[in-house]
């Protein structure tokens, strides 16, 4: 631990900030998670549920970038790949 007080701060504000952003990055990976599950179930192909469940992601990854958790370039690619993925499976 560092002696110096301001040090001491900072390395406690470094530490809620960093699990703050932890969190928030889990967040998206499990609505990323939910919308790949909704993809892969072929044979009940929902089209409203699955763009509502990918709506969802597209909330919590915007989010995620507004808070600065994630770069908004990366937010920007996770959701391309994704639209194109569920594209792919709608128009079948």
């Amino acid at each position: 631990m560092a002696n110096i007080k301001s040090s001491q701060k900072s390395i406690k504000q470094e530490a809620k900030r960093g699990a703050k952003n932890s969190s928030e990055k889990s967040a998206v990976r499990t609505e990323a998670k939910k919308v790949m599950k909704a993809i892969e179930k072929k044979d009940a192909v929902d089209k409203s549920a699955v763009e509502a469940v990918f709506k969802g992601f597209v909330k919590k990854i915007d989010q995620a970038s507004i808070k600065g958790a994630i770069h908004w370039k990366t937010a920007a690619r996770k959701k391309s790949r994704l639209a194109k993925k569920l594209n792919a499976v709608i128009s079948q």
